[in-house]
């Protein structure tokens, strides 16, 4: 599939294309995001065999995240790799202070680096693009302490041209809303378990059955408080019988004490508003 596009991003594709072929043998730090998958692609076409996707194996990962990865890794063509990381047992992690992604990322980084010469590959990257930079993300941290490259941003694409070359690219996911781990819904300063975000990921699960929205959030505030948001479109939904009653009933035996509707509506990041409040001295907090 291929579609004309405007010759200022053409250049970018070019310059994204041109990087990656010098770099040899590169591993993308691959989710199945938007972002990593544009990466992947690009990797396949400037690379070729030279380029493997790898992907952690995470209780943090949302359902279905894992297999959509293999899925569009098979579409584009290129090598893949699922790594199975450990986040959990670092305790920097479950702290869940704002730099919890830091630990996350260098998790990952790390046992790709570990794999170098089985993987056979020389340089590592991942899918930030121009956009991160004006953000809080401090898994950009550990990218720099491990030389990762971050080809995207090299290549001066945001967030909106990643996806218009994704879609001039026929990648199915471009319109795919931001999928960021399960972890980012838990509360800072809250303890991050596997078993809060199986939780989480449940509770999700079930409000798109009921609901049909692609974005929403299950928050896991202190008490184990379930703070839900969705579009404020789907607010009347939510509280109309019988959805209303089967959400609480359904949220409450998952293990949720307290279920609440945010009346602000789904709003990305909405966690990192707690920061101050708590004081924590943090390198910065990632995209929820």
């Amino acid at each position: 599939m291929s579609m004309e596009i405007s010759p200022e991003l053409a250049e970018k594709r070019d310059q994204l294309l041109k990087q990656l072929a010098s770099w040899g043998r590169v591993a993308v730090a691959f989710s199945a995001g938007v972002d990593s998958t544009v990466v992947a692609k690009a990797a396949m076409l400037a690379c070729g065999d030279k380029a493997v996707a790898v992907t952690a194996a995470s209780p943090s990962l949302a359902s279905g995240e894992l297999e959509q990865a293999a899925e569009l890794a098979a579409h584009i063509g290129i090598r893949h790799i699922v790594l199975k990381t450990d986040e959990f047992s670092e305790p920097g992690y479950i702290a869940n202070a704002g730099n919890r992604c830091y630990f996350c990322k260098s998790e990952l980084y790390k046992r790709i680096l570990e794999r170098l010469d089985e993987l056979q590959v020389d340089v590592i990257c991942n899918g930030a693009n121009l956009d991160d930079l004006g953000d809080h993300r401090p898994g950009m941290q550990a990218a720099r302490e491990r030389d990762v490259r971050s080809p995207l941003v090299e290549a001066r694409l945001n967030k909106a041209e990643v996806r218009e070359l994704a879609r001039t690219w026929g990648l199915p996911i471009w319109d795919k809303p931001a999928a960021p781990c399960l972890s980012s819904r838990i509360a800072y300063g809250q303890e991050v378990t596997e078993e809060r975000v199986q939780r989480v990921d449940a509770a999700e699960q079930f409000l798109r059955q009921c609901l049909g929205e692609r974005e929403l959030r299950v928050r896991l505030e202190a008490n184990e408080l379930a703070r839900i948001e969705v579009p404020l479109s789907a607010l009347g939904k939510l509280t109309s019988e019988p959805i209303r009653t089967e959400v609480a009933q359904e949220l409450r035996e998952l293990g949720f004490r307290f279920i609440t509707l945010d009346l602000e509506g789904f709003r990305s990041g909405s966690m990192n508003a707690s920061l101050p409040v708590v004081q924590l001295q943090v390198m910065g907090a990632d995209e929820s």
